[in-house]
């Protein structure tokens, strides 16, 4: 692999560990503006109903964000393992 490769993919997994830790700490904030879209669209719930609906989004946006952040996580430390490898110096 060239050394142009490896540097766009550690610059991909760093943008998933970046869009995961977004997801993870932001999730209320997108969580509540989706619940209250569909509370918008039903014309009202009961609010045991929109609890549930808020907890199970931010549950979602959190093993997506953590699933995100894993991955790109992985990806930059083997990338940076690979390039230690080939190259046998640091990435300047």
């Amino acid at each position: 692999m060239s050394k142009e490769k490896l540097i766009s993919l550690i610059v991909v997994g760093f943008i998933l560990v970046i869009g995961g830790l977004v997801m993870i700490f932001s999730s209320v904030n997108f969580v509540t503006s989706f619940a209250d879209s569909w509370l918008m669209s039903r014309g009202g719930a009961d609010t045991g109903i929109y609890q549930i609906i808020l907890k199970g989004h931010i549950n979602n946006f959190l093993v997506a964000g953590g699933i995100l952040f894993g991955f790109g996580l992985l990806v930059v430390i083997l990338t940076y393992y690979k390039f230690q490898n080939v190259y046998g110096k640091t990435i300047r």
